[in-house]
């Protein structure tokens, strides 16, 4: 038995997908839990996301936009995937880059892969530090028809996040391990 089998407390007894859209599969899991209880486990499926932290002179770059899951405009870092199961992480930043901030970078620095809520769902969101920017032809998704592009100062962007105007836990995420990785470069 390896490492990872003698960790699990949890076996996957069967598994169904219950719903599937062009976004994010559902599957619905029956489980037996080590202490002999079964359960049943919903797991949203996502392909991987990237995340962006476009950083320069000073100033940082967030997107403002209506997040129908909370019905209220959210202010972020630039954030996204391409529902493809294969792509490469960088290339998926610098893709989303171009999209939401019409933006090129030109150094991408990877700190590194987070889980986004893995209590409930499986996807992977790859954090790059964007620096050296320059503007480019903006190539919004459809579902971007509204977003307002923002660049502000990184005191005001961390007193944002202090007093709860920025919530977005992929951003809050995001930011710490920029600055752990800012503090291992001194």
């Amino acid at each position: 038995m390896n490492p990872a089998q003698a960790s699990q407390s949890i076996a996957t007894l069967s598994s169904r997908e219950i719903y599937r859209n062009h976004w994010m599969r559902v599957r619905e899991d029956q489980i037996l839990r080590s202490n002999g209880m079964p359960g049943i486990y919903g797991v949203v499926e996502k392909d991987d996301a990237a995340i962006i932290l476009p950083i320069d002179g000073g100033r940082i770059w967030l997107v403002e936009q209506f997040r129908y899951t909370i019905q209220e405009r959210a202010l972020e870092l630039p954030q996204g995937g391409w529902e493809m199961e294969a792509v490469d992480p960088e290339e998926l930043a610098r893709g989303e880059l171009k999209e939401e901030l019409g933006l090129h970078a030109a150094s991408m620095t990877h700190l590194g892969t987070l889980w986004i809520a893995y209590g409930f769902c499986r996807q992977r969101q790859h954090v790059f530090l964007a620096t050296g920017l320059t503007p480019i032809e903006r190539e919004p998704d459809p579902e971007e028809h509204d977003l307002i592009v923002r660049s502000v100062p990184i005191a005001e962007f961390e007193e944002m996040m202090v007093s709860g105007r920025i919530r977005d836990n992929c951003t809050l995420s995001a930011w710490g391990l920029y600055r752990m990785w800012q503090a291992r470069q001194v």
